[in-house]
């Protein structure tokens, strides 16, 4: 087989700076999900136009390049390749998280600079899903022909509910097996419970004499940690004013960093009212120690102040008694582990207030051993002894394979073959991939062990090497998976 692979590598070098710009012009796609949208000729767009443009880009390459395609409803795609009566999908996705602000570069750009390409989704995930597209095209060019249907499958709002692949499976259904490019190198041979669900408090609404909470947000969706947030407050007296602004500049000085990393914290009028802002440090919601959650610190420091409404003394008192910087449901109720994939982990991403009620919208992933039951029944014991609401959103169940599984054991040998790491194992990772939507998948790079993870962050970026390197590993993780003797199961 080296003979052979090296003639694929040949091909993949080749083509590399083809793949590069098509890359660049995928990135160039803002892909953030939207509203549903209404074309004049009356093709509907279910996740928005930018999404639809990373779409049509992706299959019109495909089509140019001979591929067979399909688009199922503008919810999901396919590109398939070979022939066969199995089925291995390559499961990614075309759509971001919100870009926000500070970049380097544009983060729509596709901007390359010192050996890396810069933009939302470079590493999450329209790079990883390039790279397999065009590890399907060299294997093509190098004349191999699979045993079996090689199917890279196209999810177009992996980042919010999955609607779009419940669509796709209904239409379609699932392939037989296969891997998502969607998390991290070795191999992911398990992906921890994800839970997401809205804690509600009602706020009285009636006219009171004393500081007053006018506006309150926070975050941008549920599995990000939440860079940026703000309260505007309203005061009868300059004097009052002057006693927040005091308050806010000694927490600011008290904390000059938090978990090593540096808060941005203002202070300023804004009209008749006063506005506190903070900034932190966005990062993954599975990942929430990695970031500096701008929520935890505003709630810090309105817990230093005396609201008129009592509603609202008692929600900030609540968070800070049970959530703050605790990433691990210490003290919210839910704190659980276990030997294969570790600790739970809770971000809480999105804030919002309407004058009626203040939602707090919060992500956990839990271990592969527990349930989403075993998650709730510690947070209803807290949550019931206070006047709050709990709204369940969704939900996914955790997956778990043997790191001895055939399928386990193929996508080690493509990653060890090519980067010489012996000493990386199959991993538990607390990100929830498209892999959970089919039998028999995992999740297979393509972040290298060591590599800063950027995903969900500003500058996000690919070194250009790497997406060499990640090409070429999933060219031979599909040739491997595709031979005649290759099955799920020991004989």
């Amino acid at each position: 087989m080296s003979e052979y692979m090296k003639k694929i590598e040949e091909i993949i070098e080749k083509n590399f700076d083809d793949e590069v710009a098509f890359l660049q012009e995928l990135v160039r796609c803002n892909s953030e999900e939207k509203e549903s949208f209404t074309a004049p000729s009356g093709e509907v767009y279910p996740f928005g136009e930018g999404v639809q443009q990373a779409l049509e880009c992706m299959l019109k390459n495909a089509d140019e390049s001979g591929f067979e395609t399909r688009n199922v409803d503008n919810y999901g795609a396919h590109i398939d390749w070979g022939k066969g009566d199995r089925t291995l999908g390559i499961i990614g996705h075309l759509d971001v998280v919100p870009a926000g602000s500070g970049w380097s570069f544009e983060p729509y750009s596709g901007a390359v600079d010192g050996g890396y390409i810069y933009g939302r989704g470079t590493t999450d995930d329209k790079g990883p899903v390039v790279a397999a597209y065009y590890a399907m095209k060299a294997l093509r060019e190098a004349g191999y022909e699979p045993d079996a249907v090689v199917r890279l499958i196209i999810g177009l709002d992996e980042e919010t509910n999955w609607a779009g692949m419940e669509h796709y499976l209904e239409k379609v259904g699932p392939a037989d097996y296969g891997f998502s490019p969607d998390a991290e190198f070795p191999a992911v041979n398990g992906e921890k419970g994800i839970t997401t669900f809205d804690l509600i408090k009602k706020v009285s609404d009636r006219k009171m004499t004393g500081l007053e909470l006018r506006g309150l947000s926070g975050g941008a969706a549920s599995n990000m940690v939440p860079e940026k947030a703000r309260a505007l407050v309203r005061a009868d007296s300059e004097k009052a004013y002057d006693k927040i602004k005091k308050t806010v500049d000694e927490y600011r000085a008290q904390h000059p960093s938090i978990n090593g990393i540096e808060p941005k914290i203002a202070c300023r009028n804004s009209g008749k009212s006063l506005e506190i802002a903070v900034e932190g440090k966005s990062a993954h919601g599975a990942h929430p120690d990695s970031g500096l959650n701008a929520i935890s610190i505003l709630m810090d420091i309105l817990g230093r102040l005396n609201f008129a409404n009592e509603d609202v003394n008692d929600f900030v008192a609540f968070y800070n008694d049970h959530l703050g910087f605790d990433t691990r449901g210490q003290r919210f109720g839910c704190e659980m582990s276990d030997e294969p994939s570790g600790d739970l982990t809770l971000n809480v991403g999105v804030l919002s207030f309407d004058k009626k009620a203040i939602t707090l919208t919060i992500n956990i992933r839990f271990p592969v051993t527990k349930t989403e039951d075993d998650v709730f029944s510690g947070i209803t014991a807290i949550t019931d002894r206070y006047d709050f609401g709990i709204v369940r959103g969704s939900g996914e169940a955790p997956i778990y394979f043997s790191a001895d599984s055939p399928m386990v054991r193929a996508l080690m040998d493509a990653y060890r073959n090519y980067t010489g790491d012996t000493e990386s194992e199959p991993m538990v990772i607390g990100g929830g991939t498209y892999a959970r939507s089919m039998p028999n998948c995992v999740a297979f790079g393509a972040l290298f062990p060591g590599d800063p993870d950027l995903m969900h962050q500003r500058d996000e970026r690919l070194e250009l090497s790497k997406l060499m390197l990640t090409t070429k590993i999933y060219a031979q993780t599909i040739y491997l998976l595709t031979q005649p003797d290759f099955k799920l199961k020991e004989q």
